[in-house]
């Protein structure tokens, strides 16, 4: 099934969707962060979006989890739950829809397609013996394991022997490598999609499904068989149908299905290929686009860990460094789809060079003038003649070109640094042309005013490509440009050319942008605190 065609174009992107067996650390932050950057940049291209995130909240990892809390599965789901939702607001992050696995609607959905691939003899009963590890709610073969440790996690795994239904997923190998091969876009990187090829030609096992209720009850019901409940994965992947309208309603599915992008951690991608893609072979559903997987976070170097006690909270970020600083960093800091490393002294060290040397100086420096030397109107320019000004008008549109491209192949920390070439380039023309020493001269007003009216212009282009990575700063900067206009609402086609910023427009000093941080300032103050509350 091909979306249906509108007059505008539609885009559906998500997250994966988190357990709620602990609360949100700096993964979960940077996966729904890059949804959210590349969800406002399709919206600001003229795109009708669909983003979706959500929680993951049936399996044996929940059950246990809430044991130890002394709580119902269901209750443990609702007070963390409120952790996710509320987060996502903080770090200016604007979802269209936050799905639940325990919502009625994704259950009916759910029952649904396993009724489908039931009656066409995709699903049958048998014997599941093999190892299972409950963190990562995987199941593992014998082949698969060097010792009794999860391959992903680590951690002890559980031998496990009970009746199960399976998925023919193996039926549906040579179909999904001819789909790979056809589709060399679905699995990104492409390092990453060669790990899944090889992994599909070694030979793909049909697939447990469900789990007895003698040994798991916290699950949505089989619904041809009540004594089992469906394997967590299998459920949680088809919230992605759920939420796009699959069998609830058939306009909005033709309109944004198939998904455009799933963005997933890589340790999740084999979920997200073989067994998604395969599910959907066999249910006639057309497969998603791209599935991109992108890289873990070390913290100062090792790996995050609860016991070393290096967990990021973003909750404390967002205190200690504001939403938009914390997401410039994450999608600065590493090329998107690799690994990265966070530490403090990094975010500094961005917040205090990226963003208050070079956009906070551009800002300052260009407002404070205009408001100087023009009683802040923007001056009217005489024609481009200069070659220093026509330099930077073909820069900046060769930036914007630029940034197109790499946003659309999800080259989020390249796009940022084309951004910033563009910066720094226009930091160097204010000390080249120097305005501060024409406006002394009366002589040189109308040079003047095409030097101030070109850093504004070019002012005003950065922010409209710095938008979807930090909206909230972006909107303050438009605002002391004196632009009325809703950077939610415009587009790209029509405001990313040189030249539309109107002559005579009143700009509005305000305070810094980008304050600098004092990091040791920032730790002697906090040894203080943690002192006096001794």
């Amino acid at each position: 099934m091909k979306k249906t065609n509108l007059s505008k174009k539609t885009f559906y992107i998500t997250t994966p969707i988190y357990y709620v067996n602990d609360v949100p650390h700096i993964g979960h932050a940077y996966t729904t962060i890059a949804a959210d950057v590349i969800a406002r940049y399709k919206r600001l291209s003229g795109y009708d979006v669909l983003f979706s995130t959500g929680t993951d909240e049936h399996g044996q990892k929940i059950v246990r989890s809430a044991e130890k809390a002394n709580l119902t599965p269901q209750e443990l789901a609702d007070q963390v739950v409120i952790k996710f939702k509320d987060l996502w607001p903080l770090l200016n992050i604007r979802y269209d829809d936050f799905i639940r696995t325990t919502e009625v609607r994704h259950i009916e959905v759910v029952k649904g397609l396993l009724n489908k691939l039931y009656d066409k003899d995709d699903i049958y009963k048998g014997e599941y013996e093999g190892w299972y590890c409950v963190p990562c709610e995987t199941f593992w073969t014998e082949t698969q394991l060097t010792d009794k440790t999860c391959p992903n996690c680590g951690r002890k795994i559980e031998k496990i022997k009970e009746e199960s239904y399976f998925f023919k997923m193996s039926k549906y190998q040579d179909q999904l490598l001819s789909y790979i091969e056809k589709n060399p876009q679905c699995i990104q990187p492409e390092a990453r999609k060669n790990e899944i090829i090889s992994f599909v030609k070694s030979g793909l096992k049909d697939q447990s499904i469900t789990r007895t209720k003698k040994s798991l009850q916290w699950g949505i019901d089989l619904p041809f068989d009540n004594n089992h409940v469906v394997y967590v994965w299998y459920d949680a992947l088809i919230n992605y149908l759920t939420v796009a309208g699959y069998r609830i309603n058939e306009e909005i599915f033709k309109k944004y299905w198939p998904a455009d992008i799933h963005l997933v951690g890589k340790d999740i991608l084999r979920f997200h290929t073989v067994i998604w893609f395969t599910m959907l072979m066999a249910a006639g559903i057309e497969s998603p686009r791209m599935v991109f997987a992108h890289g873990w976070w070390t913290i100062e170097g090792e790996k995050m860990s609860k016991s070393k006690g290096n967990v990021v909270d973003p909750y404390e970020m967002v205190d200690e460094f504001g939403a938009d600083v914390f997401r410039y960093f994450l999608m600065r800091e590493v090329s998107f789809g690799q690994d990265g490393n966070f530490s403090k002294k990094l975010l500094v060290q961005r917040i205090n060079y990226d963003l208050a040397n070079d956009l906070g100086n551009l800002v300052s420096r260009t407002i404070a003038m205009i408001n100087q030397f023009f009683n802040k109107k923007v001056p009217q320019p005489a024609e481009q003649k200069e070659k220093t000004d026509v330099d930077l008008k073909d820069l900046a549109l060769n930036t914007i070109k630029e940034y197109n491209i790499h946003m659309n192949n999800l080259s989020l920390s390249r796009a940022l640094e084309t951004i910033w070439q563009f910066i720094r380039r226009t930091n160097k023309y204010i000390d080249q042309t120097e305005p501060w020493i024409l406006g002394r001269e009366k002589t040189q007003q109308e040079r003047l005013s095409t030097i101030l009216y070109n850093l504004a212009e070019s002012l005003r282009l950065t922010t409209i490509l710095i938008y979807p990575f930090m909206p909230v700063k972006a909107k303050e900067i438009w605002r002391q440009l004196g632009l009325e206009s809703d950077l939610d609402k415009i587009k790209l086609e029509e405001e990313a050319h040189w030249g539309h910023l109107k002559p005579g427009t009143l700009v509005k000093p305000g305070r810094v942008i980008f304050p600098r941080v004092d990091i040791k300032r920032k730790v002697n103050k906090k040894i203080k605190e943690n002192n006096n509350s001794l």
